[in-house]
């Protein structure tokens, strides 16, 4: 039986992991939902891109697989995205949408 500190260690470890669902909004045992690629650009994306940050993506006809190669691995000032950050289902149907969108007449930048 293990002594009392380290009860209390797996307790705590126990709870925060029980706990982390409820601290993202979720509850326990229920799956995130997918994100849309509008929802993503505009929490993830549009911080710096079309905003004189990073470079304009939209209207460009960037190739699908180029956009997610960069999302994963990183490019220049851009960090990279990890799948924990912007899941594999939701960076398909953006880089697709990227890929196909149309420019933004708001956006300005390099």
């Amino acid at each position: 039986m293990p002594d009392k500190t380290t009860a209390l260690a797996i307790a705590g470890v126990t709870l925060m992991a029980l706990a982390a669902p409820a601290i993202a909004g979720q509850k326990l045992g229920e799956a995130q939902a997918i994100r849309t690629p509008e929802t993503i650009y505009a929490k993830t994306c549009g911080y710096c891109h079309g905003r004189n940050v990073g470079p304009i993506i939209l209207g460009r006809g960037l190739p699908a697989e180029s956009v997610k190669y960069i999302v994963r691995h990183g490019q220049n000032g851009m960090p990279a995205f990890r799948p924990t950050e912007v899941k594999p289902e939701e960076l398909e149907a953006l880089a697709a949408w990227v890929e196909k969108s149309e420019a933004r007449k708001g956006e300005h930048g390099q």
